[in-house]
C-alpha cells in the first residue's frame, strides 16, 4: 500500500486518482477512484450519505461509463461506507490542498479565516461528537482544508495541524480565542502570513488590560459624529448596515500603542491591537458588543476591518452553506474514518459549485441543475 500521495496537474479526477488505496489488492472490486468520483457526483446533485451514491451510480451507470471502468459494475451502499471508512484523511486532505492550490495558486492579501463546527449527528454512543476545523479563503470564496479534532482534544490541537498543511505566505490567518495562543501566532509569522487574533476569557488578563486601554483612548463624540477623536497611535472606522429593519453600526479602531503591555514579546511579531463594537438597532431595543484583537498588522485601519470582517465568512459561506445546502449537521456517518473523508467531499463539492461561472443561482439550485442536465455536472468536474 502507497504511504504518499504523488504530486500530479489537471484534472480533479485526476487528483483523487492520487490518494492512497486503503484496501488489500485481493478485496479490490471496484477502483477506488470510480467510488470517489460516483460519491462526488452524489454530493453535486444533492445526495448527502452512502444509499445516495449507490443510487446515483445505478440510475446514471451510463452516463459514468463515459469516463468511469466500472468493472464490476456499481458499488453497493456498504461499499462506499468501508471505503470512506478506510482513507487515509490525511492522504485526502493532502490531495485537496493540491488540487485547490491549483484553483488558486495565491493567497496574498487574501482573509484566510479558522473555524470548528461540529458534525452533531455523526456521534458513536460513549465518544464526543466530531469537531471539525477548517480554513477558508474568503475573497476567493473557496474552502481550503479540514482537519478533525482528536477525541478527547480541541481545536488548539487540530489547528496547528492544519496550518501546518496550507501555502499562507501573505495572506491574513484570523483565528477565534480558542486559538489566540503564542505558538499558533508564531506558527503563523514563520509560514510568512499575518494574524488577527481574537481576545476573551482565556486570557483574562490581556483582555481586560486591552478593554480598558480602549476604554481611556477612545473619546465618544456626540450621537450625530461619524467618528470618535483618537490620538496619533490609533486609527478608526465607522460603517453602517440596515436590513429589515435591522441597523448595525460597526467602530472599528486599531492602535499601535502597545509598549505598555507587559507580555508583548511573547507574542511574535504582534504590533497592533484592536476593538470592534457593535451596536444593533432593532425595532427600538439596542445591544452592545465588543470585541478584543491581538495582530501582527501594522497600523491600516482598512486593512483590519477587512480581516474580521472576512472572519465572519467562515460561518456565513462556509458553515451555513454546508449545513442549509449539503445538510451537513444532519450526517449520521460515524464508522473510522468516514465522518472526516465526507467531509472534505462536502467541501470540494462546495468548492466546484461556487467556483462555477453561472451567475444568480443559487447553490442549491446548481446541485438540482447538475441532478438534472449531465452535461452540466459534467462541466462542474472538468470532464
Amino acid at each position: 500500500m502507497e504511504n504518499e500521495c504523488v504530486h500530479k496537474r489537471r484534472s480533479l479526477v485526476e487528483y483523487l486518482e492520487e490518494i492512497s488505496e486503503p484496501r488489500m489488492k485481493r478485496r479490490r472490486k471496484h477502483k477506488l477512484v470510480d467510488i470517489l468520483v460516483i460519491g462526488l457526483c452524489s454530493m453535486l446533485t444533492g445526495g448527502e450519505g452512502f444509499n445516495d451514491m449507490a443510487l446515483f451510480g445505478r440510475i446514471k451507470r451510463d452516463w459514468l461509463n463515459n469516463f468511469l471502468e466500472l468493472p464490476h459494475g456499481i458499488p453497493s451502499h456498504d461499499t462506499f461506507n468501508r471505503v470512506f471508512a478506510a482513507i487515509d484523511p490525511h492522504c485526502f486532505l493532502e490531495c485537496f490542498i493540491r488540487w485547490v492550490q491549483g484553483l488558486c495558486p495565491t493567497l496574498a492579501d487574501d482573509v484566510v479565516a479558522i473555524d470548528g463546527k461540529a458534525l452533531r449527528r455523526a456521534l458513536d454512543e460513549g465518544a464526543s461528537i466530531p469537531y471539525i476545523v477548517s480554513a477558508w479563503a474568503s475573497e476567493n470564496g473557496l474552502a481550503l482544508g479540514q482537519v478533525k479534532v482528536d477525541d478527547k482534544s480541541n481545536e488548539i490541537t487540530a489547528i496547528p495541524q492544519l496550518l501546518q498543511a496550507l501555502a499562507l505566505q501573505g495572506c491574513i490567518v484570523t483565528i477565534d480565542a480558542m486559538g489566540c495562543q503564542k505558538d499558533i501566532a508564531a506558527q503563523i509569522v514563520d509560514k510568512k502570513a499575518n494574524y488577527v487574533l481574537a481576545l476573551k476569557g482565556n486570557h483574562a488578563t490581556i483582555h481586560q488590560e486591552i478593554g480598558e486601554f480602549f476604554a481611556d483612548a477612545v473619546q465618544p463624540c456626540a450621537e450625530k459624529a461619524d467618528s470618535t477623536v483618537a490620538p496619533k497611535t490609533m486609527t478608526s472606522l465607522k460603517t453602517m448596515e440596515k436590513d429589515h429593519g435591522r441597523i448595525e453600526i460597526r467602530r472599528y479602531w486599531q492602535s499601535n500603542d502597545i509598549e505598555w503591555m507587559q507580555d508583548k514579546k511573547l507574542w511574535k511579531n504582534l504590533r497592533t491591537i484592536g476593538m470592534v463594537e457593535s451596536i444593533r438597532r432593532v425595532k427600538g431595543n439596542n445591544s452592545i458588543e465588543r470585541r478584543y484583537y491581538l495582530a501582527s498588522l501594522p497600523l491600516d485601519i482598512n486593512t483590519f476591518a477587512k480581516a474580521v470582517r472576512g472572519h465572519w465568512g467562515v460561518e456565513n459561506q462556509l458553515h451555513w452553506s454546508l449545513d442549509v445546502t449539503f445538510n451537513e449537521d444532519q450526517s449520521r456517518a460515524r464508522s473510522k474514518n468516514a465522518a472526516q473523508n465526507l467531509a472534505t467531499l462536502r467541501r470540494i463539492a462546495l468548492n466546484l459549485i461556487r467556483k462555477d461561472p453561472l451567475e444568480k443561482v443559487s447553490l442549491r439550485q446548481k446541485r438540482i441543475f447538475a441532478a438534472l442536465d449531465t452535461d452540466f455536472l459534467g462541466q462542474l468536474l472538468g470532464i
